[in-house]
């Protein structure tokens, strides 16, 4: 629960800033790391140890798929810090759970990028932060633009320590 608590404000943090600037700021998988590892050292050394194994074999796979350019460089960042404080069978359950919210929201942006219409597709010149947001995901998507994985990422995460708790 208290993983949870503490991880939940970073997850929010990474998924509004990829939406909004599509980075994930280090500070944030910095962070995710240090708590995660901490929870994992709480239960022995050997339970961290594992955790660093897990991590380090995910964060080879998607360095390899960040060469491919199927993912981003924050995306890599934040998973591999997330998964430090996974025990390893729950690594799995958090690569599907996050893998399904990016098949969500991959369906969702291309089922927009049909259905907005054409005036939504330029930047609003002015207003408040939501309405900005909006014309430029608007913009973003209309130019196929990369999705906000970061977000998926987060869901995942979260829906995962959730059923853990």
């Amino acid at each position: 629960m208290l993983l949870f608590a503490c991880l939940l404000p970073l997850l929010a943090v990474a998924a509004w800033r990829d939406i909004a600037t599509r980075t994930i700021p280090d500070t944030v998988s910095i962070l995710a790391a240090l708590i995660g590892l901490a929870a994992r050292l709480a239960l022995g050394p050997q339970a961290a140890l594992l955790s660093v194994l897990t991590a380090a074999a995910l964060f080879a796979l998607l360095l390899f798929l960040f060469a491919r350019g199927a993912l981003g460089g924050g995306d890599v960042k934040l998973m591999s810090a997330l998964a430090l404080g996974m025990a390893p069978a729950m690594v799995w359950d958090f690569l599907v759970v996050t893998a399904l919210a990016g098949g969500v929201l991959a369906l969702a942006y291309l089922a927009l990028s049909w259905l907005l219409p054409a005036h939504l597709a330029r930047p609003a010149p002015a207003g408040g932060i939501l309405p900005r947001l909006c014309h430029v995901e608007a913009w973003r998507i209309r130019r196929r633009g990369p999705l906000p994985y970061g977000l998926a990422i987060a869901l995942g995460d979260a829906a995962v320590l959730l059923h853990r708790i």
